[in-house]
């Protein structure tokens, strides 16, 4: 039993060897690269998704795909940071969701900016303080974040990729137990993700919402004794709150996606979406207008979103993702036929799809 392990354990320390071999040699290559390319533009997010794609597609396991996407993200991080360091901006401030999403996208050899707010992240990014930010889009369970959608509209920046982030919320708090907690902290949309636990544990306790889950533990700590925050496990620990319920979300498959923005225009990566936002004439059938040339030119729509305009009452943008890269022929074809059927149009971004 001794030797067989011994002989194990030499054979994973072989490997390593080869594997730092191995990585310094990539590095080195990913650092020549950028010197020939002589670009202030470091990251290349088709290139990047086209090597997850490739990793997962030639994947023989043991390890799940998900693990190999996660270390290879890692990889690259690093790579790139030889290079230069990315600063990407996200809701603060630390252990937020929308950090997790920073680190899931670009990995951990980013600077990570938080920002007090959604529309900080964007005048961060927009003011050149920051290269990408990354924000909160949509929830599987509480639908559309409408500030989001707001500044896509408003801002020049462009869609540059998408993190789906699987959300499992924790009831935080120093009270000695549910029964001693009298009032809730949390951001609106994680109240709203925990509202049947919510009323089922803590039916009398107040809800109060937050700028964001750390901001709710803040505020929860002021009065410790009888409040408590809905957050991630992240967050607690960071704050080294105890975790007093977890998995208190409604439903265990809750998911952000989250975007990132930045002042890039996205080459195709092969597997992609386009985001755009639109609005239509006043008159009868304009939407069917709208949408008919997606179907003409056999252009899938995955997402379908209306959104009050701020140019008069009761009228109405709309947010679409579509399949496929603007500049692919049938997709191009259709947004040069939506454009004409439109009173407005505006491309957000064209991004890999994520893995």
């Amino acid at each position: 039993m001794g030797e067989e392990l011994k002989e194990y354990r030499g054979q994973i320390d072989r490997i390593d060897d080869d594997l730092l071999r191995l990585l310094n040699q990539r590095a080195a290559l990913a650092r020549k690269i950028g010197h020939v390319k002589g670009e202030s533009t470091v990251l290349r997010p088709e290139r990047e998704a086209q090597i997850l794609q490739r990793m997962v597609r030639n994947n023989p396991g043991p390890l799940p795909d998900q693990s190999i996407t996660q270390l290879f993200v890692e990889i690259m991080s690093h790579c790139r940071a030889l290079e230069t360091q990315l600063c990407v901006a996200y809701l603060g401030p630390s252990g937020t969701f929308s950090q997790e999403a920073v680190e899931k996208r670009f990995g951990h050899a980013v600077l990570g900016k938080p920002c007090n707010s959604i529309d900080d992240v964007f005048h961060t990014v927009e003011s050149g303080k920051a290269n990408y930010g990354v924000v909160p889009v949509e929830n599987s369970t509480e639908g559309a974040i409408g500030r989001t959608l707001d500044l896509l509209l408003q801002s020049h920046l462009k869609v540059c990729g998408e993190v789906m982030l699987p959300v499992h919320q924790c009831l935080i708090s120093r009270a000695a137990g549910l029964s001693a907690i009298k009032r809730v902290f949390s951001h609106a949309q994680s109240l709203g993700q925990c509202q049947s636990w919510l009323n089922t544990h803590l039916p009398a306790a107040e809800r109060i919402a937050a700028g964001s889950n750390t901001q709710a533990i803040l505020l929860s700590l002021e009065k410790h004794a009888d409040s408590a925050a809905i957050a991630g496990v992240m967050a607690a620990a960071n704050y080294d709150v105890p975790v007093l319920a977890e998995n208190i979300e409604d439903d265990p498959r809750n998911t952000t996606r989250f975007l990132v923005i930045g002042d890039q225009e996205v080459a195709p990566s092969g597997k992609d979406k386009t985001s755009l936002v639109m609005s239509a004439p006043n008159r009868s059938g304009a939407v069917y207008d709208l949408l008919a040339p997606l179907a003409r030119h056999d252009v899938s729509m995955t997402r379908l979103e209306s959104r009050p305009a701020r140019s008069g009452i009761w009228e109405y943008v709309f947010f679409l993702d579509i399949e496929g890269h603007q500049l692919e022929p049938k997709v191009a074809l259709a947004l040069d036929e939506l454009r004409q059927a439109a009173a407005f149009v505006k491309t957000l971004g064209s991004y890999p799809v994520t893995t």
